[in-house]
């Protein structure tokens, strides 16, 4: 996989089987990743949907999380 397509951000809340707020990557319109905040689980969570994902589009979906999405866990 390279970083060459066309990049989309979403920003996504799920209240199904987990309850919270996180980001996605798209590539052409392809899901890559996510990342994932769970307030049911208290935790913070990165899901790659695709192998070899590079180091840098991960660190740029952190980055765009941490910007985006408000840290604290909501009860």
């Amino acid at each position: 996989m390279n970083e060459t397509g066309n990049l989309s951000w979403t920003i996504a809340s799920d209240v199904g089987a987990r309850d919270g707020l996180g980001i996605e990557l798209a590539i052409d319109g392809e899901l890559v990743l996510e990342v994932f905040r769970d307030d049911t689980k208290r935790a913070r969570e990165v899901s790659l949907y695709k192998n070899d994902v590079p180091l840098s589009l991960v660190e740029e979906a952190i980055e765009v999380f941490k910007k985006e999405i408000p840290w604290n866990f909501q009860d």
